[in-house]
């Protein structure tokens, strides 16, 4: 293909995608193919000629669309939104063309030094001290992957990457019963195994982990001869929303010498509306902070943004300086390949500095109001029908809720009838051993009234079954 061929297919995915995205509401949100459907519809070898573009683009849509869930879908209610603002999607195609690696200052400035930026810019809009610096990862899956490696070689005096695990001190680290899977995945490569993986009953509406159970089993773990590493708190958890207390979180992390972290991947976004902020109140003395601006901020996935009170506790465990890596240059520089697990990075400040500088702060800020606003319209209506029960109560745009004296099994039922109706998509979740269903908005674009036939679905579907 010729760049002037590219430039003309170009042309036509671009409005293939104004297209989609302007007919988004007409599709039924989750894919309605059964398993194996698009495979039988793909070639069992790779071929032995090329094929024209544009044959290829026609069988994209016959052969791929059926079988993708619209995560741009305006009721896409379901996990947490992965967010693609056209503006966000115009950068990344952008550094999709110039393809730099980004690995360190020299194979592409703009990038370093664009990032450097957006993560000052981030950190203000959020609230938080100048003192901390920031990375863009690629998932808060990896950022705390990075926080755990940090805690297990602090703990451990650097010894782990020379030495290795075996004959070290068993260590532990601490976490509420909300938390993501990911906090285990992390754990689990990290090397310290799940059994290590304390985690602390949650109490109260937000189901944050209880201080004085952090602390006896910290008690407990330092009498048995186990070595306290850190502890990992949330706010905003998957499940329900949960929030952890964390200016007392953070006073036993004191108190104990443990680093902290806080996962704060999707309920991050809304404290640039200073309102939200108590529910973080606290962060500012957290030693790692990730947020996810792919989530409900609007970047293109991948995009998570990682904080740091001091870097060099991170560059001191991860960072490899081979010669052929080394940047030889006058000034100040910065190598953010030492700041993340992969060497190879994409070029992800380009979508927020489009992002932040089209829509404003401002902007921004309206859209995550207007989400909490609506869901929570929406909660108080469903509220109101005698047939039905929240669960949980709003933290930001995300509750739960079922219908009342429904069994596990038949909520499980109500949510798979919803999602094949197609006009919505919801997902299901436990609260205290009960299956209940999970109600969370922030697609960028979505409106009121997407709120209004989430209601007319719900209720609908539940009634006739």
């Amino acid at each position: 293909m010729s760049w002037d061929d590219f430039a003309e297919h170009a042309s036509e995915a671009a409005k293939w995608g104004a297209r989609y995205h302007k007919s988004l509401r007409h599709r039924p949100v989750r894919a309605q193919t059964a398993p194996g459907d698009i495979a039988a519809r793909l070639d069992t070898r790779a071929p032995e000629t090329g094929t024209d573009l544009g044959t290829i683009m026609a069988d994209f849509d016959t052969v791929v669309m059926p079988g993708i869930t619209h995560w741009q879908h305006p009721r896409f209610f379901a996990y947490f939104n992965s967010n693609a603002a056209p503006a966000s999607v115009l950068a990344d195609f952008l550094a999709a063309i110039i393809a730099p690696q980004c690995m360190l200052w020299q194979t592409s400035p703009a990038a370093t030094e664009m990032e450097t930026r957006m993560m000052e810019w981030l950190c203000q809009g959020l609230g938080l001290p100048d003192s901390y610096q920031g990375v863009i990862q690629d998932s808060a899956s990896s950022a705390t992957l990075a926080a755990v490696l940090t805690m297990r070689e602090r703990a451990l005096n650097w010894a782990g990457n020379e030495q290795g695990l075996s004959g070290q001190p068993t260590l532990r680290i601490y976490c509420s019963d909300q938390v993501h899977s990911s906090i285990d995945r992390a754990i689990w490569v990290a090397g310290i195994g799940q059994d290590n993986l304390v985690k602390i009953r949650s109490i109260g509406a937000l189901r944050g982990m209880d201080p004085i159970g952090l602390q006896d089993a910290i008690t407990k773990d330092r009498a048995a001869g186990f070595v306290p590493a850190g502890i990992i708190a949330a706010t905003g958890a998957t499940g329900m929303g949960a929030c952890d207390d964390l200016e007392t979180v953070a006073a036993v992390a004191r108190g104990e010498n443990l680093y902290t972290h806080l996962d704060a991947a999707w309920a991050g976004t809304a404290m640039i509306c200073p309102e939200f902020r108590a529910l973080w109140a606290g962060a500012d003395q957290f030693d790692s902070i990730v947020f996810n601006p792919h989530k409900w901020l609007g970047a293109q996935f991948d995009c998570a943004a990682h904080f740091l009170r001091d870097p060099n506790l991170l560059r001191q465990t991860l960072a490899i300086r081979p010669e052929y890596l080394k940047t030889h240059a006058q000034g100040d520089i910065t190598d953010y390949s030492e700041w993340s697990i992969p060497l190879g990075r994409r070029f992800r400040a380009l979508k927020l500095w489009f992002l932040m500088r089209h829509y404003g702060m401002e902007g921004l800020r309206t859209r995550i109001r207007n989400h909490v606003r609506w869901s929570d319209a929406l909660c108080a209506r469903l509220a109101a029908e005698p047939d039905f029960e929240i669960v949980t109560q709003p933290i930001l745009s995300l509750w739960t809720f079922k219908v009342t004296g429904a069994s596990d099994d038949d909520t499980q039922r109500l949510v798979d009838a919803i999602n094949d109706d197609g006009r919505i998509y919801l997902t299901q979740t436990l609260v205290d051993g009960q299956k209940v269903i999970r109600f969370t908005a922030g697609q960028f674009d979505c409106e009121e009234r997407d709120f209004n036939t989430a209601f007319d679905t719900i209720t609908e579907i539940a009634r006739a079954l």
